[in-house]
Formats: C-alpha cells, sequence, structure tokens
C-alpha cells in the first residue's frame, strides 16, 4: 500500500493506448497515481483485431514509464473485458496495492468482429462478446470497487459512452454509419449513472457519461474506420478527451453542459482550450 493519505487513484481500463493512456498521464500530470489495465502488457504484443493479429503502437508498460515520468505511479495490471475474472481480479489488486480507488474510468471497449456488421449479419457470439466487454465486465468492475469507494467523502465514476448510443446511423456502417451491436450496448451502459445517482444520492459519489465524439486511434485504423467511414466527421485527439478526464476528477462540470445526462468530450475540451483536430490516416 502506497500514499493512500496523500495521493488520489485512479483505475482505468483500456489504458495501453489511446485515451485510456493520455488519460493515466493527464492525471498523473496533476497529483493521481494511477492503476492501468489492459490486454497488451509490453511493446510488441500482437492483439486479435478484426483484420489479424498485428501489435499495436503502445503499451501498459509506456504508459507507465510516462507517468513515472511526471512523478506518479503507475502499477500495471494485464486483464480482458473479455474475461471478467482478469478485470476483476485487477480490481482486487489494485485495492490491495493502493488501499483506496478515488476514481474509477470505464474507458475499455470491445474491439473486434461484429462492432460494424449490419444488423441482420451480426452473429449471437459477436453480440454475446459485445456486451460482456461493453456491459457485464464494466459492471462487475463498478460492483467490486464501488462500496470502497462510498466510504470515502468523495468518488468519481466516468463511463466511456457513445454518440451513436442515442442518435440514429445515417447510413448502413460500411457507408458511413454504424451498425447496431456496438450503439446497443452502448445504450444499455449509458443507464448506469443515473442508477447510481439515484442509488446514492448524497454519498458524495458523482457518476459522469462521457462521450468524446469522433477520436482516431490506432485501433480504429487497425479495423478499417478510416476516411470512408468518418467522412462529414470532426475529429480531436485523445490528448483533449484525457485533458477532459482529468478536469472532471477535480472539477464540477458547468450546469448548462447537462452532467446528468451525457458530458460532449469535445465540447469541455474547446472550454478548456485543448482541442485539437487530429488527421484521420
Amino acid at each position: 500500500m502506497t500514499n493512500k493519505q496523500t495521493r488520489k487513484v485512479a483505475f482505468i481500463t483500456g489504458a495501453s493506448r489511446g485515451i485510456g493512456a493520455e488519460s493515466a498521464v493527464a492525471l498523473a500530470k496533476v497529483g493521481w497515481d494511477v492503476a492501468i489495465t489492459a490486454r497488451t502488457l509490453n511493446e510488441g504484443e500482437a492483439q486479435n483485431y478484426a483484420v489479424g493479429q498485428r501489435a499495436l503502437p503502445g503499451s501498459l508498460a509506456a504508459t507507465a514509464q510516462a507517468v513515472n515520468e511526471v512523478g506518479a505511479e503507475a502499477l500495471c495490471l494485464k486483464a480482458d473485458i473479455l474475461d471478467q475474472a482478469s478485470v476483476v481480479s485487477a480490481a482486487e489488486q489494485a485495492m490491495a496495492h493502493f488501499g483506496q480507488i478515488d476514481l474509477l474510468f470505464n474507458n475499455a471497449v470491445y474491439q473486434g468482429d461484429g462492432n460494424q456488421q449490419n444488423l441482420l449479419e451480426v452473429t449471437d457470439q459477436q453480440l454475446k462478446n459485445i456486451y460482456q466487454s461493453n456491459i457485464f465486465t464494466p459492471l462487475a468492475l463498478v460492483k467490486t470497487l464501488l462500496p470502497s469507494m462510498l466510504s470515502l467523502s468523495s468518488s468519481t465514476v466516468i463511463n466511456m459512452v457513445s454518440f451513436t448510443a442515442f442518435n440514429d446511423p445515417p447510413a448502413p456502417a460500411s457507408e458511413g454509419g454504424w451498425g447496431f451491436a456496438y450503439p446497443s450496448s452502448k445504450a444499455a451502459f449509458g443507464r448506469m449513472a443515473g442508477s447510481l445517482r439515484a442509488e446514492h444520492k448524497d454519498s458524495g459519489l458523482r457518476v459522469f457519461n462521457l462521450e468524446p465524439g469522433t477520436v482516431i486511434t490506432e485501433v480504429m485504423r487497425e479495423l478499417g474506420i478510416d476516411e470512408k467511414v468518418l467522412k462529414g466527421f470532426k475529429s480531436c485527439t485523445p490528448q483533449a478527451i484525457a485533458s477532459v478526464v482529468a478536469w472532471l476528477a477535480d472539477n464540477e462540470p458547468l450546469e448548462d453542459w447537462q452532467p446528468l445526462e451525457v458530458l460532449r468530450g469535445p465540447a469541455i475540451a474547446k472550454y478548456l482550450g485543448v482541442l485539437s483536430t487530429a488527421s484521420l490516416l
């Protein structure tokens, strides 16, 4: 157990690259320690994505190094959101190491077959994988960490949701829209925040749905989500959304941002002066 009395601790899923990795560093820069989880522990490990097994840039070890360089501690915990037990185990290890978790950032999402399928083409197994990763595993993580978080005077849960969960697609997934499976899982996940706020009113628990807009990541490129699919959408960087996460960790959102519904990451990033446009390639 380290720094229990002096430093707050965040637990971040999907922290080997993209928004998760950048959020770990952004939180570290404002004085937080982090427990970080993902499938990729070390650089060069291949992961199974829809187009095959390839090693993408980024790893928990690289994220931890960046966190350490700004004077914070990072606990690396290899876990896979398709394997619920591995994520629960990671949460238990983080609690044993740090003694408390002040912020849970449910950032990781399922990356694989089924996300961009048309409704009639989605298989039962693909749907089960998506729902396990995007609903059942983060729910198990909340159940594991929340009892101890509620013992603190203040704690925060940030759930990453999606624009696609609340809006109809303008076209089929292959033509710049989106399918059914992924948005439906995120729509269900988006209902968690309201339930937690109602069930734990006046407990000091803050729960936010964060919608990041269009953020181009290494995994999206690997899965073929490119200019054709994203035509007409403005993108912002993982660093911009990470700045929003770090800000929300220690600050209250403005009322006109509708914090009890869905916080729009790009709008907050613009308010913070950190919004920048990302290249699609």
